[in-house]
């Protein structure tokens, strides 16, 4: 009967992982132009059980402006990296979410509402407006990816390896309004 299940399709899904960047906009404000991103954070369950057992976790925002020219390759005219510290905190039962670019914190009582918060990118900085030429083109890329040189220097050969720790979203490219 279990080989009917598989056969057909219909066994039990496992656990789908990854990051999944859902919706991605900028805006000028104050002579800035400031991101605004939708996340999904999916995490394996060998990543899960290293956060409840202590292990803290990075994720990485990674964000480029580019100058798109027609007959040679894109120019980058700002790179950044945001990280995100998740860590769960035994003690207090709380998940922790510390922003390690402005330092900011905030706990919370449930994984989901940390991860929810986690994924919810509000007026980000990345570029000034001087340093965009009008007339010009240009595109902001986004991704996000569990930074595994951040790990526990005994776990990283095996989520080098692992398909379980590989956890990063594609990139994602929109332009930039201007």
């Amino acid at each position: 009967m279990l080989l009917l299940w598989i056969g057909l399709g219909l066994a039990p899904a496992a656990h789908a992982s990854g990051f999944t960047i859902r919706s991605v906009s900028t805006h000028l404000q104050d002579k800035v132009y400031q991101l605004d991103a939708n996340i999904d954070y999916q995490f394996s369950d060998s990543a899960l059980e290293a956060l409840r057992n202590g292990v803290p976790l990075i994720i990485l925002l990674d964000i480029k402006v580019e100058q798109e020219r027609s007959w040679w390759l894109n120019k980058t005219i700002a790179e950044l990296q945001q990280g995100y510290l998740l860590l769960y905190h035994a003690l207090t039962e709380k998940y922790i979410v510390n922003n390690l670019n402005s330092g900011a914190q905030e706990n919370y009582e449930q994984l989901s509402t940390a991860l929810s918060a986690l994924g919810k990118v509000k007026d980000l900085p990345i570029l000034d407006a001087h340093l965009a030429t009008s007339g010009s083109r240009y595109v902001v890329r986004l991704r996000t990816r569990l930074d595994l040189e951040s790990l526990p220097a005994p776990m990283r050969p095996l989520a080098y390896i692992s398909s379980d720790w590989r956890l990063e979203s594609n990139w994602y490219q929109w332009p930039l309004q201007q």
